[in-house]
């Protein structure tokens, strides 16, 4: 993963000439405030986070920003705090760690990994489309934030790629809606949805569906010329397609009902 090999660099630096504290599996006796030099809390914090302890970890890290404010190392735990509340899957500390770095180091080399990490930790919120999709629009833009500003790093590939995954997703609860519309017969509210999801999200996996859904919606408030407008389209990108079989055959039966009237 990406977010785990940019930090490696800084989660296997030690200073060195010290010995860590806490040995034992709790994190008391490394967390409660207590003045230490630099280079003990570093390392403490170090070693909880190559065992696994990602909380506790985050913790130390911050004291060595507090405690030593002005040090070399301030910057780089900040960092390491960040990283540890992400992996321990405290999301809103992550980001809120990530933007105080920012807000101090705005033209600092790992700003691109900070604004990087602020949009996976978004990312990894993203919820099902049955749920609202607030979290879902705050990924998408600054995952878009990272593409813009940091275009030659490799944040920004791996961004682009997760822009697609969301819009996706953003699709998806769109054709959600729509189908709910479509159930209970509100066909005109049902078409506004999946106008949407052709016009915004015309290169998702939705696309297709979405335009048999909308002749269907045509065909139902009685508008047979846009719905054959729209299979027609739909048979020019998707020919080979189980939704433009189902839209020709629902075009077709209409026109049949209508000659036989």
């Amino acid at each position: 993963m990406i977010i785990k090999a940019a930090l490696l660099g800084l989660s296997v630096t030690t200073l060195s000439g010290c010995a860590l504290l806490g040995g034992g599996g709790g994190g008391g006796a490394d967390t409660r405030y207590v003045a230490r030099d630099v280079n003990t809390l570093y390392n403490a914090a170090k070693d909880r986070l190559d065992r696994g302890q990602y909380k506790i970890a985050a913790a130390l890290f911050d004291e060595v920003e507090r405690q030593h404010p002005y040090s070399p190392w301030a910057r780089r735990a900040q960092q390491m705090s960040a990283f540890s509340y992400y992996v321990a899957g405290d999301y809103n500390k992550a980001i809120e760690t990530s933007r105080r770095f920012l807000s101090i180091h705005p033209g600092n080399k790992d700003a691109p990994y900070a604004f990087y990490l602020i949009a996976l930790s978004y990312y990894e919120q993203i919820s099902d489309v049955t749920r609202d999709q607030k979290i879902t629009e705050q990924a998408l833009a600054t995952l878009g934030e990272v593409a813009r500003r940091y275009p030659n790093t490799r944040y920004a590939a791996d961004a682009t790629l997760k822009m697609d995954l969301v819009n996706d997703h953003l699709a998806g609860k769109e054709m959600e809606i729509g189908r709910f519309y479509q159930r209970r017969g509100k066909w005109l509210a049902a078409t506004i949805r999946f106008q949407t999801v052709i016009e915004k999200y015309e290169t998702t996996t939705h696309a297709a569906e979405a335009l048999m859904r909308l002749t269907e919606s045509y065909l139902a408030l009685g508008i047979p010329t846009e719905a054959k407008k729209t299979a027609a389209v739909l048979g020019a990108n998707y020919p080979g397609s189980k939704w433009y079989e189902r839209a020709y055959d629902l075009v077709n039966k209409h026109g049949n009902k209508q000659g036989s009237t």
